[in-house]
């Protein structure tokens, strides 16, 4: 697959995330967790906790994780490796800004 649609830049304000669900190249649907980290760069990772069925875009962003609030399982934007409780990392999926446009390649993980 390609890159796709997922937000516009101005959906987001730093700190925030938001989940969109994108098919990959087998149709798929992948929740994906679009984040702008408190210094307004914008990540994509897999939006469900690798230690419990939680969506991680839910959770408080800071100092470049966001945090799972089901058990305070933090997640790192640019690797996706877990804190404890959680031991699995979560996918980072490719992300391009294009204009105001937010576009993500769930395909294509880091």
């Amino acid at each position: 697959m390609a890159l796709q649609f997922a937000c516009k830049v101005s959906d987001l304000d730093a700190g925030e995330a938001t989940c969109v669900t994108l098919p990959d190249g087998d149709g798929k649907a992948i929740k994906v967790a679009v984040v702008r980290d408190s210094d307004g760069i914008f990540h994509a990772i897999g939006d469900t906790c690798s230690h419990g069925d939680v969506p991680l875009s839910e959770g408080d962003v800071e100092d470049g994780t966001i945090e799972c609030w089901g058990h305070g399982a933090q997640f790192d934007l640019e690797t996706g490796q877990p804190t404890l409780p959680a031991t699995e990392p979560v996918p980072v999926y490719e992300l391009t800004l294009d204009g105001d446009d937010v576009l993500v390649d769930v395909d294509a993980s880091k």
